[in-house]
């Protein structure tokens, strides 16, 4: 073989071991730093469309007004929501750290293996950033931040933003826990 050629491998395996190199660091990044973060919608717009009328409603014909009939107020199904003054701590059911409390201060609270996070919660199958409890307007709310297994809330995975129920079982990896007054 000519010097020439032998060049040529060698450089083309240095190519390709620092191509793997760079792969395992790219992979390794997403785990380390996270992913980026969706923000929510601000609620403020979503209250005003539901209050304007629509230019439909504007040109029907007005049905004359009659006497209300007085009606039950339909019995609540299921848990309450879990609003600003409904629950006050995070209790965690089951997994690793069972019976650990945490205050609900308001603050939006960060669930995942990451140091950085609010709740840290050290198993395999937990992301760096997995999931995220954040007061929008006085609703708590459960988001999944892209995490690899997913997150459930009272049996269903999280997909969009979802409103927490008191007492609904959360699942993030192996732990479950719910929000209590």
């Amino acid at each position: 073989m000519s010097a020439l050629t032998l060049l040529l491998l060698q450089i083309g395996l240095l190519l390709l071991l620092w191509f793997f190199v760079f792969a395992l660091v790219y992979s390794l990044r997403a785990d380390l730093f996270g992913v980026k973060v969706r923000k929510l919608a601000d609620p403020a717009p979503v209250a005003a469309a539901a209050v304007v009328p629509s230019a439909s409603a504007e040109t029907a014909p007005v049905a004359p007004a009659r006497a209300p009939t007085p009606r039950a107020a339909p019995a609540p199904s299921g848990p309450a929501p879990a609003t600003r003054d409904a629950v006050s701590r995070i209790v965690i059911t089951s997994g690793p750290k069972a019976g650990l409390e945490l205050p609900l201060t308001g603050e939006p609270l960060t669930i995942g293996r990451s140091s950085e996070s609010g709740l840290v919660i050290r198993d395999d199958y937990t992301s760096s950033h997995h999931a995220r409890l954040l007061l929008w307007g006085d609703q708590w709310m459960l988001q999944d931040l892209d995490s690899t297994n997913g997150t459930w809330h009272d049996g269903a995975r999280v997909a969009t933003p979802v409103a927490v129920r008191v007492g609904a079982p959360i699942k993030v990896g192996a732990t479950t826990f719910e929000l209590r007054k």
